[in-house]
């Protein structure tokens, strides 16, 4: 089914009519090709060009190759034919390096009829990229071109693989225009070495017009979605990331743990925490995301902010169990004490004293405050007093001490 969108739907408008047919560039004067007559081989050459094309057909690769490689070539012609069927058969062979030399040897004679020799410039720049000789590839592409009097977006794309290699990315961009322009269909690669090129440019709002284009053109592709989300985050559009990221969701396009969690993350931040933990809660239980101490640590704090102060605790507490963290154990006393729970909280804080934190002081004011909330006024005295050693906490420790006093003395509680 197709997936279509508000936002796609008007990202396609917006795209009007920028992938064009774009006219030939050459003169309309004869071509190179058309002015180039075919010849025949010389007539020693010709038995064993022969024989040679009749034990390749028979599926004798080795023995054309040998055949081949015994004849004696009388002129400049005969000897560029020999080398294109030898690059030819090396190329089919895998013998890339050997296939390259003979066809430069054919190309560089520059002897063969129109459609001999445009076959060979192509194969021979086709087999260079093939090899990584990128710099020498992209003339040849050139030359086919000029020779053929035709304009071919893959063969701009090749030329852009070329200059991606190099790094030479005002170059890539150039050439994938040229390409996207005379396209007959939106090509995919040609727009992704254009956000490739302006990625590493750091070029993100570039980047992202490319995507804006891309993602209406290609809406099944999910890898695009979240490319789009990504680079709104990187330009600082949490708006749109969000949108983006949320229709990716809606559609199915989010399958992995992280882009589930940047999801969660920005739907928390933009005043929908509790949407985020329902949907952090459904994946951790489908299995996607870990249960592990940091992502029921990111759970529990998007109860927190939801307001889910029950679901916060219990969440809290069951990530402190994983690594008996202190801290965590704090943060779960906190939440309880603050939902009325303070006998559960004593519990929650007294653990983190045990597993030990980095502010004692922290965890022997929360206490102090939960005795009190208790009316064991003892107790909240010496956690009290025990805060008051602790830099962090000894002035708003000192400033209970005399209150917990004042409450002991009228209820007659020795301290």
């Amino acid at each position: 089914m197709t997936k279509v969108n508000s936002i796609a739907a008007a990202l396609l408008l917006c795209l009007g009519g920028s992938v064009a047919v774009a006219p030939v560039a050459y003169a309309a004067e004869k071509c190179p090709i058309e002015k180039r007559k075919s010849k025949a081989v010389g007539q020693s050459a010709s038995k064993k060009v022969q024989r040679s094309f009749e034990a390749y057909t028979e599926g004798n690769l080795d023995e054309a190759i040998s055949i081949l490689l015994e004849t004696n070539a009388k002129n400049d012609f005969d000897k560029a034919y020999i080398d294109r069927m030898l690059g030819n058969f090396y190329a089919e062979k895998g013998q890339m390096g050997t296939a390259i030399k003979y066809l430069k040897s054919a190309v560089d004679a520059d002897i063969l009829g129109g459609v001999d020799h445009a076959q060979t410039l192509r194969l021979y720049a086709d087999l260079l990229i093939g090899e990584k000789k990128f710099k020498e590839s992209i003339p040849m592409y050139y030359k086919w071109m000029e020779f053929t009097c035709k304009e071919d977006p893959q063969v701009y794309r090749r030329i852009g693989i070329a200059y991606s290699e190099q790094k030479e990315w005002n170059k890539v961009l150039e050439v994938a225009d040229k390409g996207l322009a005379l396209a007959k269909e939106p090509d995919k690669g040609l727009y992704q070495m254009k956000l490739t090129a302006y990625f590493n440019q750091k070029k993100y709002k570039d980047a992202v017009k490319v995507l804006e284009i891309m993602v209406p053109l290609f809406q099944d592709d999910k890898r695009l979605w979240v490319q789009l989300a990504q680079f709104y985050l990187m330009t600082e559009d949490y708006t749109k990331s969000l949108a983006t990221y949320d229709l990716a969701y809606k559609n199915g396009f989010l399958e992995t743990a992280g882009n589930i969690t940047r999801l969660t993350q920005l739907l928390a931040q933009n005043g929908s925490p509790y949407n985020a933990s329902q949907i952090f809660a459904k994946h951790m239980k489908s299995g996607l995301i870990k249960e592990d101490e940091k992502s029921l640590t990111t759970l529990a704090g998007f109860y927190h902010n939801a307001k889910e102060l029950k679901e916060a605790a219990a969440t809290y507490g069951k990530a402190a169990e994983i690594n008996n963290s202190g801290k965590l154990y704090l943060r779960q006393g906190r939440i309880l004490a603050l939902d009325g729970q303070h006998k559960s909280a004593i519990t929650a804080l007294r653990k983190a004293l045990d597993a030990g934190v980095k502010s004692p002081g922290e965890v022997q004011f929360e206490l102090a405050l939960a005795y009190l909330n208790q009316k064991q006024y003892k107790s909240a005295y010496k956690y009290a007093q025990l805060a008051a050693n602790d830099k962090k906490t000894a002035r708003s420790a000192k400033s209970y001490i005399a209150y917990i006093k004042e409450k002991a003395r009228v209820h007659n509680v020795s301290l």
